[in-house]
């Protein structure tokens, strides 16, 4: 999964900043909360596509693809007040995505636990 979502980070957020390169830094796309949702995005793309492929039905699925999210998303309220900027919000919900993708996979030990 991890791979799967090293891929995405190199092949898919790449075609973002293609798109979004031309637009003023004030732009809503260049927004922290927007970056970070299409940063995910592109990460929980191919790694959907690789558990689908490994057979995992879609609840575990949907799970781990909301815990990858949930990394950035519990902190927008935080950003959005001001008490966060930028930075942290990309340092600590990159700390926390694997902290939720994990719980997530605690969740469902028999299913992660096992060789596919």
């Amino acid at each position: 999964m991890i791979a799967a979502m090293l891929l995405g980070m190199a092949v898919l957020y790449p075609l973002w900043m293609l798109a979004t390169d031309g637009l003023a830094e004030s732009a809503w796309v260049h927004r922290t909360d927007v970056e970070t949702t299409v940063m995910a995005t592109a990460m929980a793309a191919p790694m959907v596509a690789w558990m689908i492929f490994r057979g995992h039905s879609f609840r575990p699925v949907a799970e781990m693809t909301l815990a990858m999210y949930a990394g950035f998303w519990v902190l927008y309220p935080f950003l959005w007040a001001g008490m966060i900027g930028e930075m942290g919000v990309m340092m600590v919900g990159h700390v926390l995505m694997p902290v939720f993708m994990l719980l997530a996979m605690l969740l469902r030990f028999g299913e992660y636990a096992h060789a596919h």
